[in-house]
């Protein structure tokens, strides 16, 4: 029974991700050929993460009371509903709302699954559970990006295409049976979450920085280096498999670097994938005009940078006192959300006043940055920790 459940969960995972890998450069195309500005098309990319953030304090309560189907049930009716009505109308608010929608859908449908995967899953095989869980994700939003071609035959396509592969996943779900998490005095409180939130942030706040950085980097990959591509001569066509190259490093490599950061541990594996990351970075930026050596770079990037969610939540694993493990768990997916907030509308802007620089600047000196803060601080937050 766990299993059959387990693989119903990671494939409506599989098929959320796909759903979102296709939205962020789909859009940002639509919009590009219709005229709109790379600053507002940035600035529609950001709905869906303002939903996850905005329901995000929200999340606890519900799955505590109603259990874990109920939520991805919700969650997943949001999406399928919202991908069916982008047709109807093209619209920036309107599909600006239609996002918002489809990033408190994804969040809710994600915490649940996540949350219901590591709680049913034997310690010993806990770890393995949960890579599979990012890998369905990450092979479904590898996969998205490639529908972007489909709006060339009709800009409708896409969106019906994505909203009937989330239904077929969204009904399979009427086979599971609800369960409810374990019951803590005081979790039903919402100020109670609101402290420890706080007790968290004092923590674990170096740990944060990894999943806000890997936010920026694949919202601002998806949602406005397309626009950037589509100036500089890229084709469509090529963008998408740009796209996926990188997706595919990170699924590639997801799993050999989780396990070189239980032997070496998360901060070291962090230091070393963020400074070569950032290397890759500034690399691409000078092989713009050969599309396989810049496809090659950036599938490298993905490799080393892929992974950093992942990382940063094993990383805040070891720093956070484990009755704060579900709050921190919240809190990495609050800092990828402000992360993938500030990617495409900083990532427009970048596009729009500085034309003549490479937008691949702007993701390596974010890489640089965050390096610079896990070197400084890391080793003592786990000194502090531990003492």
């Amino acid at each position: 029974m766990n299993r059959f459940r387990f693989w119903i969960l990671v494939s409506i995972v599989a098929v959320s991700g796909f759903s979102q890998g296709m939205l962020l450069p789909l859009i940002a195309v639509i919009f590009e050929n219709s005229g709109v500005s790379s600053t507002l098309n940035g600035l529609n990319a950001t709905a869906l993460y303002i939903g996850i953030l905005l329901a995000s304090p929200f999340m606890e309560q519900p799955l505590r009371k109603y259990g874990y189907r109920p939520v991805i049930l919700v969650g997943g009716f949001l999406v399928v509903v919202s991908l069916a009505l982008f047709p109807l109308w093209q619209s920036f608010w309107f599909w600006f709302v239609l996002r918002l929608l489809i990033g408190i859908g994804d969040h809710a449908l994600h915490f649940a699954t996540q949350t219901w995967i590591t709680s049913f899953s034997a310690e010993n095989v806990r770890g393995r559970n949960i890579s599979l869980y990012g890998v369905f994700f990450g092979i479904g939003f590898a996969t998205g990006p490639l529908m972007t071609p489909l709006v060339e035959i009709n800009q409708a396509l896409p969106f019906i295409v994505s909203s009937i592969l989330c239904l077929i996943g969204w009904l399979f779900l009427f086979f599971l049976k609800n369960e409810h998490p374990e019951q803590e005095l005081g979790v039903n409180s919402f100020f109670e979450t609101i402290k420890r939130f706080r007790k968290a942030w004092k923590y674990g706040w170096i740990a944060f920085l990894p999943p806000l950085g890997y936010g920026f980097l694949e919202a601002s990959l998806n949602g406005s280096f397309p626009i950037y591509a589509l100036r500089t001569g890229i084709e469509v066509g090529s963008v998408s498999v740009l796209l996926a190259s990188f997706a595919i490093g990170g699924i590639v490599f997801q799993l050999p670097l989780g396990i070189l950061s239980d032997k070496f541990g998360r901060r070291n594996i962090l230091l070393v994938i963020l400074s070569l990351g950032c290397l890759s970075f500034v690399t691409a930026s000078f092989l713009e005009g050969t599309f396989i050596a810049l496809a090659v770079c950036i599938f490298i990037a993905g490799m080393l940078v892929g992974s950093t969610f992942s990382l940063g939540i094993s990383y805040m694993t070891d720093l956070m006192p484990k009755n704060l493990l579900p709050t921190g768990n919240l809190m990495c997916g609050i800092a990828f959300s402000i992360g993938s907030l500030g990617g495409p509308f900083f990532g427009g802007l970048f596009i729009q006043y500085f034309s003549d620089i490479s937008f691949f600047h702007i993701i390596s000196f974010l890489l640089f940055v965050i390096f610079l803060l896990t070197y400084s601080f890391g080793e003592r937050g786990l000194v502090a920790v531990k003492g």
